[in-house]
């Protein structure tokens, strides 16, 4: 019964929306959005357009504010009530088929015609990544907060990059995440947005993989041998200490904990590109290198 009162409110609201079914119209303060994208909810907050949001995906967790929303589930194990709970007049999501799910709440939305919209820019590199920020920016009504992340953005990489041609070494960098849709410690590949990452860093990621690989033996890690290991934020926290931390598969057998280079970083920081990827790309310069191993020519 609780669920047919949120259904017949929901319908009630979207059906007095204007915005409903219309994915071009711009937005207004009077939205009530639900990101499930985690790369969506950072725009949205850095182009200062958050009041629209009323919920996000657990995967959203930057900026820290961010954690005063509700959730509604993990973007490919949304909650059907969750969503209906929060009256949402859109729901924005990435698109494809590993963004969104499960397959029977999406069946659950089509059915009553939730509005939803992905954006056209993937975001899958630097020049498409500036796009996705300025595509946001119109359809929120923030061109100039868009042309402004876009600047910082660019500048930050070229600082990052000067900075590369002063480092003499190229550590090798593992970078270990947890994936909670699976279940599973991954080791991300050398091609991903991390790879790409570590690489303007001055590093190297030593796993020649596109994407991420389970760590189900030993040999994955320690064939790699990484001077840094670099493990993101909820599967470090997950084990709790650093004892965990090296009964992971192969872990210490490596250089990086033989010397005590195990590091905790955020995963919103290497998973997707976003306005603060060239900012974040300067603190791994600060994380992997020596100061040892710096040209001071």
């Amino acid at each position: 019964m609780k669920n047919k009162v949120l259904i017949i409110g929901f319908l009630a609201l979207i059906l007095g929306c204007n915005r409903f079914g219309n994915k071009d119209q711009k937005t207004h303060l009077k939205e009530r959005i639900i990101s499930a994208s985690k790369q969506y909810t950072e725009i949205i907050y850095a182009l200062g357009a958050d009041s629209c949001l009323v919920a996000v995906d657990l995967s959203s967790t930057y900026p820290p504010e961010v954690k005063e929303l509700p959730t509604i589930g993990y973007h490919m194990k949304l909650s059907f009530e969750g969503m209906m709970s929060v009256k949402p007049t859109l729901l924005l999501h990435k698109g494809g088929h590993y963004s969104i799910g499960p397959e029977h709440v999406l069946d659950q939305l089509e059915k009553l015609k939730v509005p939803m919209k992905t954006f056209e820019n993937k975001a899958t590199d630097i020049p498409s990544t500036k796009k996705l920020m300025q595509e946001m920016g119109s359809f929120f009504d923030k061109p100039k907060q868009a042309d402004s992340l876009c600047k910082k953005l660019e500048g930050d990489l070229q600082k990052a990059l000067k900075n590369h041609q002063a480092y003499v070494d190229t550590p090798k960098v593992v970078v270990m995440h947890f994936g909670r849709a699976m279940n599973v410690y991954l080791a991300i590949g050398r091609e991903s947005v991390a790879g790409q990452m570590i690489d303007w860093a001055g590093g190297e990621i030593p796993i020649e993989k596109k994407g991420m690989e389970r760590i189900t033996s030993a040999e994955v890690i320690a064939k790699a041998n990484p001077d840094v290991i670099l493990l993101t934020s909820f599967g470090y926290d997950r084990l709790g200490s650093e004892e965990k931390i090296l009964d992971l598969p192969g872990v210490a057998l490596t250089n990086a904990a033989k010397n005590g280079r195990i590091y905790r970083v955020e995963a919103h920081d290497l998973i997707y590109y976003g306005p603060r990827t060239g900012e974040n790309v300067l603190k791994l310069q600060a994380l992997i290198h020596r100061k040892s191993q710096i040209n001071e020519n």
